[in-house]
């Protein structure tokens, strides 16, 4: 994992993880909000990006390389810490293992349900897939879906290049089958869950599963929205409600 900081260091810090297959650049127009007055950390997940020549191992390596980093860096607390996609699976681990990590968690799009069928595919299905996501017409189809700002094609075109086939194979598991832990119950952290209102039932099940389960939580269904679009194609809406839950 990469660890990169912005805005003054002796404010609070927040944390921000990016979805799978994107990488810092996705979170930068949040980041130039929120550095004007917090000291912000964006996580590259190991896989992605800078980070590609570190293999992503699972979700559960990842919340502990990250609970590793706010006890030695940041005093064992964060002000808020905020993830998309496979990073709020990474959220949703770390509140888990840890209940007092942080004042404010923003969970978007994390699924928690594992799929059936997952651990099945067979080592030519991977094969293939891995060809696949190597193909630029591919990558533009990704990015249609992820509902990609143009500008950001490039950089997730080249990063998905980098991507070895271990961790591709590794991220798909580890999506694919997680599972919310009951010790999220516990948790001490004020929780906005965020979901597309056009997501697949099983993300708009995730979202409702982890409401209910983390008491005093808020979900928030984005009208019109597909997976992640919010905070990649409408950054200021993103922003909007994360200031609002700060701030009330």
């Amino acid at each position: 994992m990469i660890f990169k900081d912005a805005g003054r260091n002796e404010c609070p810090t927040m944390i921000f993880i990016h979805g799978g297959g994107l990488s810092d650049w996705s979170l930068k127009p949040i980041v130039d909000e929120f550095q004007k007055e917090f000291h912000v950390i964006t996580v590259i997940i190991d896989g992605h990006g800078e980070a590609a020549t570190e293999t992503f191992i699972s979700i559960s390596d990842s919340a502990t390389k990250l609970i590793h980093f706010i006890d030695t860096e940041c005093n064992r607390q964060v002000y808020a810490i905020a993830g998309l996609s496979i990073g709020a699976q990474i959220v949703t681990e770390v509140l888990s293992q840890r209940v007092d990590i942080a004042n404010y968690a923003i969970i978007e799009s994390a699924l928690v349900y594992p799929i059936k069928g997952i651990t099945t595919f067979t080592a030519p299905a991977y094969q293939l897939f891995y060809g696949l996501v190597k193909k630029r017409w591919f990558s533009e189809l990704q990015a249609k879906s992820f509902c990609m700002p143009h500008n950001m094609f490039e950089l997730y075109y080249q990063d998905s290049l980098k991507m070895s086939k271990q961790s591709l194979i590794n991220i798909t598991l580890s999506n694919g089958t997680y599972d919310l832990k009951e010790s999220i119950t516990n948790i001490k952290t004020k929780v906005l869950i965020i979901v597309g209102e056009k997501e697949i039932s099983i993300m708009k099940k995730s979202a409702q599963r982890i409401h209910k389960k983390i008491h005093g939580s808020e979900l928030y269904i984005a009208p019109d929205m597909k997976h992640g679009e919010i905070s990649l194609k409408y950054p200021q809406k993103y922003i909007d409600l994360l200031k609002k839950l700060f701030y009330r």
